[in-house]
């Protein structure tokens, strides 16, 4: 056989071949029949359930619900879908059906070929419903969710709440979010949003022309399973938390409580506050947050705790008096006399009548201006009367290592630093002083007032200095993970000295220890515990006077320390210092006693709601 016969005889074989497989497709076989009519391939996003959080003794704070929206792909839907049976299903109108299909396509929020959610949290048993007749709605999806939920109406501020992504936090994630997926926006839920959050998952579905679901595509083998989000153990003890609130209802203020040896926050309460649950992803959302932004006087939106700053008053003396023991500066054994005021060249300021002086233990048993007013001119002048620059650049210095004047770090996204004021603040200030500022022009930061501003949880923070003699661990909201107890952020366990030895705060701690054994904070006295405070009255030219007070107890052994500041209260003696002594009982006995059960139902029953809002309050 020539060559160009078995070229022919090749082709015809071959034709004959293609011709016969055909036939077998075509003809004899259904397999690829089904299979043609199982004409679309769909990638369903199969969301990771949300992180939960506990307290530190596992009661459960924030948990997951599931929720069941229906989402839609403009550029899928069928021009002659039967709108009027689609609303019946849902139990819609037809305005709210355009309403939410219309949408406007010039803005970078939406997109005709991207799902965005075109009904949220519908009925269970509608959802049902609408399932069974999907696939006679091409473009819609049936969608289940998870939002938040909270068993208590208890520290909103703390956890914070999730809301819809925006289009700056997509186009940062790196594909990690879409349009009408849910962001963590305050508190917990956006510091520890990646921890929380989880990963997507994939599954590819096959789908016949109906849009109805037929097979998982290659028995799964190109879908990715979802990743739970992390769950958190906060920091903070829910009953001592709850407990505080309750005696903050109708009063503006803030209670910072800390664990000493480890820096662990155990309650952060901000008042006025709100009930979490109102701020659920629900039909109703919308209108409680305006409700709450719109709140001008009480700003329940406000966490008190690390967003106002506030004059801290006396509390301020224990601090001055250490670090001008370490300088040298004084002694805690020096003699200062008060006749019922304090003079130095055009300064004068008065003071309360109390038992004399005599040493730093009884000035700060009785609160002696006059005494810290000594002192702090001393501290300015260290270098001479006409150079306070140095004197106060110094003790700048050191109060910065104690916390102030910056952030302390907390893990919370939203904290302000407060503020200290420094020499050049003062040069500003008095520029046209043809010589200069000099000490008697800011005595008051002696006493914590002037300039000086703190925030309630640099306070407590204070309180922890203290009882640990000169150092402390960054506060923050989180004991440990799920996954791993030992995972925090190194910097929480990392010890931040002050630069002031512990020799130096003995004497100190002694007179914090008299103040609330028979001084100026007997209203926080516990009966079989031994504690160290300080009272405070900060100064208020916009109304009454706020109570301030911070602790910590035992004095021996702290566990726990604390600051609790209330606005327009008054003296710290009638209010901050019973609430702190009422916290500290809870936290350590677990109850209140019999003892102090009046000073509770006194606490709960005053009100400072009614007075007019503050200025000195600033974000």
């Amino acid at each position: 056989m020539d060559r160009g016969k078995q070229i022919l005889f090749f082709i015809l074989l071959s034709s004959f071949v293609l011709i016969g497989k055909a036939a077998q497709i075509q003809l004899f076989e259904d397999k690829y029949e089904k299979l043609a009519q199982r004409n679309t391939l769909d990638q369903q996003t199969i969301f990771p359930s949300r992180g939960l959080i506990h307290d530190r003794n596992g009661e459960v704070l924030v948990y997951n619900k599931p929720v069941y929206n229906i989402e839609v792909i403009y550029n899928q839907l069928d021009e002659k879908m039967d709108t009027t049976f689609f609303c019946e299903l849902l139990e819609i109108d037809k305005e709210t059906f355009l309403n939410n299909i219309n949408k406007n396509w010039s803005s970078a929020k939406y997109h005709k070929s991207i799902p965005f959610t075109f009904l949220s949290e519908v009925k269970p048993t509608v959802f049902a419903k609408f399932q069974e007749h999907s696939y006679q709605f091409p473009g819609f999806l049936a969608n289940i969710r998870s939002i938040r939920s909270y068993p208590h109406q208890n520290a909103a501020h703390l956890l914070g709440y999730l809301g819809e992504v925006n289009q700056k936090a997509i186009s940062e994630s790196d594909g990690s979010y879409v349009l009408g997926d849910y962001i963590g926006q305050s508190g917990l839920e956006k510091y520890y949003e990646k921890t929380l959050r989880g990963t997507k998952g994939i599954k590819h579905i096959i789908t016949d022309v109906l849009g109805r679901e037929v097979d998982s595509f290659n028995e799964g083998e190109l879908d990715e399973k979802s990743i739970p989000g992390t769950d958190i153990i906060a920091s903070i003890d829910f009953n001592l938390q709850k407990y505080g609130e309750e005696l903050m209802v109708n009063k503006r203020g803030s209670i910072v409580a800390i664990e000493p040896s480890t820096g662990e926050i155990l309650c952060s309460v901000s008042a006025p506050s709100y009930d979490p649950n109102v701020l659920n992803l629900d039909e109703d959302r919308g209108k409680a947050f305006q409700s709450l932004l719109d709140d001008e006087i009480n700003k329940p939106f406000l966490d008190r705790t690390v967003l106002a700053k506030y004059p801290p008053g006396s509390i301020f003396k224990p601090i001055l008096s250490a670090i001008s023991f370490q300088e040298e500066i004084t002694s805690p054994y020096k003699y200062v006399s008060c006749p019922g005021y304090y003079e130095y060249n055009t300064f004068r300021y008065n003071c309360h009548n109390h038992p004399p002086t005599g040493n730093v233990k009884v000035a700060l048993t009785h609160s002696c201006n006059s005494y810290f007013f000594d002192m702090v001119r001393k501290v300015i002048e260290k270098e001479s009367y006409y150079k306070p620059q140095i004197g106060l650049k110094l003790l700048d210095d050191y109060l910065y290592k104690f916390g102030l004047g910056r952030k302390l770090g907390i893990d919370n996204s939203y904290e302000i630093s407060g503020f200290i004021p420094t020499p050049n603040f003062y040069d500003r200030m008095y520029s046209k002083e043809v010589n200069g500022w000099k000490s008697t022009y800011i005595m008051s930061i002696g006493i914590g007032q002037g300039e000086l501003e703190l925030t309630t949880l640099q306070m407590a923070n204070l309180a922890t200095i203290i009882a640990n003699k000169g150092y402390f661990y960054t506060p923050h909201l989180v004991k440990g993970f799920s996954d791993n107890l030992n995972s925090i952020d190194p910097r929480f366990t990392f010890r931040n000295e002050t630069g002031v030895d512990s020799i130096h705060f003995k004497e100190v701690i002694k007179g914090m220890e008299h103040v609330v054994t028979y001084g100026t904070g007997i209203n926080a006295k516990i009966p079989g515990i031994k504690m160290a405070g300080k009272t405070g009255t900060s100064q208020n030219p916009h109304g009454k006077d706020h109570s301030v007070f911070f602790a910590f107890a035992p004095v021996d052994d702290p566990q726990i320390a604390i600051a609790v500041y209330v606005e327009n209260a008054g003296f710290g003696a009638d209010y901050a210092a019973p609430i702190a002594g009422l916290m500290v009982e809870k936290y350590l006995n677990g109850e209140i006693s019999p003892y102090t059960m009046k000073r509770e139902v006194r606490m709960k029953e005053l009100k400072t709601i009614k007075e007019p809002v503050i200025e000195d309050s600033e974000l």
